[in-house]
């Protein structure tokens, strides 16, 4: 059985068609992992383990829930701080992440560097140091790098690379490290285009794309009241992405009536047109 999954896990990573299930996996990142400044992040806690022991249940528990609808049966884990990039869990969070993990998500800093907004040599140090020790654990083990959202606060207020820019651009900006970092680090399965969904959902007028001068009637925000985290709609179409991204599942077959999007508050209709979003965004990634 264990060889069988395997066997199908890299049958996805090849070509991300074939929905299977894994026996673990565990998300490390900070804030836009466990769903800060929303209901997200105390959404099941019990149906999740928090190695740090905080009661988060966050995006990790919204995978969880999507998981149990699929029939499909995942351990999920999760080693989450605020502010933190990915060597600050290699440093300070190494005793509870070197273990054997069947699949690990990798959320790092949304600037890449807290000090140097859009510099990758840390990024690439961070991916690098926590990859080699989860091979060392296990050498089959599947590795994927979130691709985070652009932050309205950054582009239209904030002093930053990116401000004054188009919206889209900064997470086109950090998927182009991602697959620069793909590229240096082969042993990687992928990258996980959620930066991309919400550009997705900004262009087919799902969500708005300027939360300062308002949204527009008939879309959705998809950051919260600080206009750099996300909302329950901008981590719920996060936990999509991962999630049909992870398995391979079709997420527009989890429904309108999907449980999390209504344990959410999330209108039937919103959450139809978010699955359709994150379906049609990880279409794109297959050949």
């Amino acid at each position: 059985m264990r060889m069988w999954r395997r066997w199908a896990m890299a049958l996805v990573a090849t070509c991300g068609a074939v929905p299977v299930s894994a026996e673990s996996i565990l998300f490390v990142g900070n804030s836009f992992t466990f769903g800060a400044n929303s209901p997200v992040m105390r959404y099941r806690p019990d149906a999740v383990r928090d190695l740090n022991k905080e009661g988060i249940g966050g995006v990790p528990a919204l995978f969880k829930t999507f998981a149990e609808q699929a029939r499909l049966d995942w351990t999920v884990s999760l080693e989450t701080s605020p502010g933190k990039d990915l060597i600050y869990h290699y440093e300070q969070k190494r005793s509870e992440i070197d273990r054997r993990w069947d699949v690990v998500i990798l959320q790092n800093y949304s600037t890449l560097d807290a000090q140097k907004p859009g510099d990758p040599v840390r990024h690439l140090e961070g991916v690098g140091l926590i990859s080699d020790l989860l091979r060392r654990a296990n050498p089959r083990v599947r590795i994927e790098l979130v691709t985070t959202w652009s932050r309205a606060d950054l582009t239209y207020r904030t002093p930053s690379p990116w401000h004054g820019k188009p919206i889209t651009a900064m997470a086109d900006d950090l998927a182009a490290v991602n697959a620069y970092t793909l590229r240096r680090r082969p042993e990687l399965a992928g990258a996980i285009p959620v930066g991309q969904a919400w550009n997705r959902a900004w262009r087919d007028r799902v969500a708005d794309p300027n939360p300062y001068d308002g949204i527009a009637f008939g879309q959705i925000d998809l950051w919260t009241w600080d206009q750099y985290h996300a909302s329950a709609a901008g981590y719920y179409l996060e936990a999509l992405v991962v999630f049909g991204k992870v398995t391979g599942f079709d997420v527009r077959r989890l429904g309108e009536n999907e449980r999390a999007g209504r344990d959410l508050g999330l209108e039937p209709r919103t959450v139809g047109r978010l699955q359709a979003i994150a379906q049609a965004e990880l279409t794109n990634l297959r050949p």
